[in-house]
């Protein structure tokens, strides 16, 4: 495992560089290192890594959660109103639309097999926005307007009611059925998270105004807080409807309203341990991309991918139709929700394990939309937010 973990630092590091020197987004480099490395062509990562792979990628992905919550002025976001409600599943629904309309007639799958696919990639990854959203706001481009606040918030949504319908379809491809309730799910879990992570935040607060502890012991307290609420959510799930992860991006953002000079303070130190937690996320869901999957799928999947990414693109013009937002940054809004890797690389398999006669082709389009989007859409937002948002 040791040898493992080295390579995945040491050559994730290089050609993080490499790209960044090439003009490119060093998480591409990362990526790259991923397949590379993983088991589908060198495999030289040892099989305990794998085994927890996707436990490790969770927690990478927390740190990036804690560090945008710690960014996250909810002042900001109040000022695009209900568009970021509607950013939270306007943009997958219309992809998913998108994909039950020409999948059947483009792959010959039924119509619920490509609502099952549709659901696995209409997921934006904030792995890939996140990071990204929170350098802008520290930067202060389109953190005035709300764009950076709005599009994290919508990201990680977003995930939450993916993930719920896609429960839902593969219940119904499996003999189950969708009732009223499952819908119901989508919006209670995200309220429970938000709440529950605000009534945290605010006994943390009070807590750490009371005890005086080092930043550091802090961090390890939110992450350790963190990580059981993610466990929470597996052990409710049945029972109450609750988002582990937004009740983890609700404690930073509680943190920056009641406590702001800690809340920066810790925003520094979530930025250091990011450096190790990039690498680790970024290489081990590279490492989940089949390559000779991706090579079978051929010039139909690829045409499918383009044709319902234009479908999710109509959907965040859209939800933000009624704002005051330029069309510069309308279009940069677009840009940013054309990521996927996450949450792809996380549910992708699932039909395939499960016996779904249409497994093999959904984790096939899984594993290209994030080979064709995680670059596309990091290239895009690198190359463009310079251009369309003001700097403050």
């Amino acid at each position: 495992m040791l040898t493992s973990l080295a390579l995945v630092f040491i050559c994730g590091l290089f050609f993080e560089s490499v790209f960044r020197k090439a003009s490119l987004p060093g998480l591409l480099g990362m990526l790259a290192v991923g397949v590379i490395l993983g088991p589908y062509t060198l495999n030289l990562l040892d099989e305990s890594i794998l085994a927890i792979s996707a436990e490790l990628r969770l927690l990478a992905l927390v740190v990036i959660l804690m560090k945008a919550g710690l960014t996250l002025n909810v002042s900001d976001l109040k000022k695009v109103g209900l568009s970021a409600v509607f950013m939270c599943f306007v943009p997958a629904c219309f992809e998913i639309c998108g994909m039950m309309l020409i999948a059947p007639k483009l792959l010959g799958i039924s119509v619920l097999e490509a609502a099952i696919m549709g659901s696995v990639v209409a997921a934006v990854s904030p792995a890939v926005v996140v990071p990204r959203m929170v350098k802008l706001v520290e930067d202060g481009y389109g953190a005035k307007q709300g764009i950076p606040q709005l599009i994290m918030a919508g990201a990680s949504a977003d995930d939450v009611f993916v993930i719920v319908l896609f429960t839902s379809f593969v219940s119904t491809a499996s003999g189950g059925n969708i009732t009223a309730l499952t819908f119901a799910k989508i919006p209670l879990s995200i309220i429970f998270g938000v709440v529950t992570g605000i009534f945290l935040s605010r006994i943390l607060c009070a807590f750490f105004r009371k005890i005086r502890v080092r930043d550091s012991v802090k961090v390890v307290v939110l992450l350790s807080i963190s990580f059981l609420l993610i466990e929470l959510e597996k052990i409710i799930e049945n029972m109450v409807p609750f988002s582990g992860l937004l009740a983890v991006i609700a404690i930073g953002a509680g943190l920056l309203k009641y406590y702001e000079v800690l809340a920066y303070r810790l925003s520094n130190k979530f930025s250091k341990l990011w450096v190790a937690a990039e690498i680790i996320l970024f290489v081990l869901v590279g490492a989940t991309v089949n390559v000779e999957f991706a090579f079978k799928a051929g010039g139909k999947a690829v045409t499918l991918l383009l044709l319902v990414l234009c479908f999710r693109l109509v959907g965040v013009w859209v939800c933000l139709l009624f704002t005051k937002l330029t069309k510069q940054e309308k279009l940069f809004c677009m840009v940013a929700y054309i990521p996927k890797a996450t949450v792809q690389a996380a549910i992708g398999g699932i039909p395939l394990a499960m016996g779904l006669p249409c497994g093999e082709v959904v984790l096939t389009v899984a594993v290209l939309s994030i080979i064709i989007t995680a670059p596309l859409g990091a290239i895009g937002i690198d190359a463009t937010y310079k251009k369309w948002l003001k700097q403050e």
